[in-house]
This record gives C-alpha cells, sequence and structure tokens, in this order.
C-alpha cells in the first residue's frame, strides 16, 4: 500500500462542497438542535446523521463534488455526499473537519455490484472525513471507538450503506482493531489528509473521468444503494 505521510489542519471554511452557510444545511442544524439529546457538539452531530440517515435516500452516484446543500434539497444520495452534508453541519457549529484521501480496492464493492464487478474501476478514491472534537477522529470513531455501537462486520451488503456503519462505528481503515471491522486489506493507497474534500478532488481528481462521469449518473442514480 502507498502511504504519503501529509497531515494538514482542518479548517472551518465554507467551500464549494461544504456550502454550510447554505439555507439547507443551516435548517439541518437547527433541527439537529432541536432533536439532539445534548446540547453538546457531538450530540448535534449525532442527530445530524439521523436526520440524514433518515431523510436523505441512499443512491449510487460518481458526481462527488456536488454540493452539500444540493444533497440535501434533492433528498438523495451517495454515501460521499451524505458525509459531505455531516461535515458541513461540523463547520457550522464550530468544529473543524479535514478529509483522509484513500484508495480503495474495487473488490471492496463485489457484494453490491456482482454482476459487474468485473467493470468497476481498479481502484475508487474514498474521501473519509475527520473531525477535531478535542483531537481528530475519523467519521467511524466520532461517536465512539470502533465497535462502539454493536453489530457486527460491514459487508457493504444489504441496507446499511457506508455512511450508516460509520455512525455505528463499524469501519477500520487502518488495521487497528484486528477483528471483523478491519478493512485494511482493501486500502491500496493513503495520500494523507486534506483541508477539505474539495483539495482532495482537485489534486486527485475523482474515481472517473467526465464523459464517463456524465454517461454512469443518471443511471446510478435510479438505483437505492
Amino acid at each position: 500500500m502507498t502511504v504519503l505521510s501529509r497531515t494538514l489542519a482542518g479548517s472551518l471554511d465554507t467551500t464549494p462542497i461544504l456550502d454550510h452557510e447554505s439555507a439547507e444545511v443551516r435548517r439541518l442544524v437547527e433541527r439537529s438542535r432541536d432533536a439532539a439529546a445534548s446540547e453538546a457538539p457531538l450530540g448535534v452531530l449525532a442527530a445530524a446523521h439521523g436526520i440524514i440517515s433518515a431523510e436523505v435516500k441512499a443512491v449510487y452516484s460518481v458526481e462527488e463534488r456536488t454540493p452539500a446543500s444540493r444533497t440535501l434539497a434533492r433528498g438523495f444520495g451517495s454515501c460521499s455526499q451524505r458525509l459531505a452534508a455531516l461535515e458541513s453541519t461540523s463547520r457550522a457549529i464550530g468544529i473543524p473537519t479535514r478529509v483522509r484521501a484513500l484508495h480503495i480496492d474495487r473488490a471492496f464493492w463485489y457484494p453490491r455490484f456482482p454482476v459487474i464487478r468485473f467493470a468497476l474501476p481498479r481502484q475508487v478514491l474514498l474521501i473519509w472525513p475527520e473531525f477535531d472534537v478535542g483531537g481528530w477522529r475519523p467519521a467511524s470513531e466520532l461517536f465512539g471507538p470502533i465497535g462502539c455501537r454493536g453489530g457486527g462486520a460491514f459487508t457493504n451488503s444489504g441496507s446499511e450503506t457506508l455512511f450508516e456503519a460509520a455512525g455505528r462505528c463499524a469501519i477500520d481503515w487502518d488495521g487497528t482493531t484486528g477483528g471483523e471491522f478491519d478493512l485494511s486489506r482493501f486500502v491500496k493507497a493513503d495520500h494523507g489528509r486534506f483541508a477539505n474534500r474539495d483539495d482532495a478532488f482537485r489534486e486527485l481528481g475523482q474515481t472517473l473521468r467526465t464523459p464517463v462521469r456524465q454517461l454512469a449518473e443518471p443511471v446510478l442514480r435510479r438505483v437505492a444503494a
């Protein structure tokens, strides 16, 4: 596996993707504060995660630069797009975020695409957010250590997506747990941290080139993840 040591600080800045000053993200923040069991920032983020899980339908998408506000407004999005909405909420309530860029082997998605598995790109770029809550925590440890909310291993099949699995602390990209949540075998390259996902896509590009994305996007969006 290729590993880069670059580590950049996060920020609270608004970006084209993390447009947390938009009306849609502000509305999500207000609803999350009302629904939160605690006024603490983590309580608000937990409520936001629950709202996104319940109300933003999981679909397949290859257009990674979709603004968080658009994902919330249309009510559907990929795991990456829904994670961007959670990041935007975090920045809106004063919790800085940054992202880690990983190239994941296509075998990780075989259970979801058994028929066209060999048509998948060899590696898929995954942008995994981290949150500064008294120290940096990846999305899968935002609400506690790996395995904190129970359940078995994430299989990338069925109704549970990466977004939901992260919320129950079931994703371990580094192999630190050495148990059923360990997905490090699928990580082919670690490009380090970026201040935001916009910068990561700007430097590394998206998994598919523009013409292919334009053809694939309308088809994939009609299929629930």
